[in-house]
């Protein structure tokens, strides 16, 4: 079934309640090895086509000083329509918008423009040294499939800037400061689906940096599976619920705002 442009607000609150519950997973934690020894994303893999809340750990690895703003570059050559932030204590979110040489259509919407980049800085003392900070976004829709290449700019309160914005030509070496990527599956793939799912680098995922900011363990029965096991069944149950109430808002005549749109200062880029 088609999507009118009337049905975009319903599907953009449903974005952003998901939005809200993905930022119950976001956390500061301390650094644990050399987990989080770069800007990473997280999860690595989500299913193409569809929306999707990721995370950007950003941690500090300066002895002396702390990191006080993330910028994130999106992606130029794969636009994404809709881009959105959650409130996050001690830090202040900006977007910046970008025009498109050539308009996109989405979901029945002709689309000039999209964000660009997105802005964390810190109101207090930031992400401090030996720790790291989750910041969320909510992105959709995202490309089918592909990988999707984001350049990232750390600053330090020292005046110290790292750009995380390389990308190794052979897959088998690491570059030192590498872009954070996300890898897009077939859509409906069991393997992007669960949130905070493990993309075979080894590190700990939201869910797992949230509770447990310790070096990975076996499980054991002292309890803190059943502990996961029950957060995780009350994500799936506000997700479960948010998809109940989308699906109940499209049987029902969506109103059609009537009045006019506001234009927005929009950036000119090359072609």
């Amino acid at each position: 079934m088609s999507t009118t442009p009337s049905t975009r607000p319903v599907r953009r609150t449903a974005r952003r309640a998901a939005l809200v519950v993905g930022a119950g997973l976001v956390t500061t934690a301390a650094l644990t090895g050399a987990a989080y020894a770069h800007v990473e994303i997280t999860p690595g893999s989500v299913p193409g086509g569809e929306d999707a809340v990721i995370a950007f750990s950003v941690p500090t690895e300066s002895d002396s000083a702390s990191t006080v703003a993330v910028k994130v570059l999106l992606p130029r050559n794969k636009p994404i329509a809709d881009v959105a932030t959650t409130p996050m204590p001690g830090w202040t979110a900006t977007t910046t918008t970008r025009r498109l040489a050539r308009p996109i259509q989405v979901e029945g919407e002709k689309l000039t423009s999209v964000v660009s980049q997105v802005t964390w800085r810190a109101t207090g003392a930031g992400i401090g040294p030996g720790q790291y900070q989750q910041f969320a976004l909510s992105l959709g829709p995202l490309p089918d499939s592909g990988t999707l290449v984001f350049n990232a700019v750390q600053t330090y309160s020292d005046g110290t800037v790292v750009n995380w914005n390389e990308v190794s030509a052979d897959k088998s070496v690491e570059a030192e400061h590498p872009a954070p990527t996300l890898t897009l599956t077939a859509p409906g793939s069991e393997s992007g689906k669960a949130t905070g799912s493990d993309t075979g680098s080894g590190k700990a995922s939201p869910t797992e940096a949230a509770t447990t900011p310790t070096a990975a363990t076996p499980a054991d029965d002292n309890g803190s599976g059943s502990t996961s096991a029950t957060l995780m069944a009350g994500v799936a149950l506000v997700v479960s619920l948010l998809t109940a109430l989308l699906v109940w808002r499209r049987g029902r005549p969506v109103p059609v705002a009537t009045g006019g749109t506001s234009s927005r200062d929009l950036e000119d880029t090359k072609a």
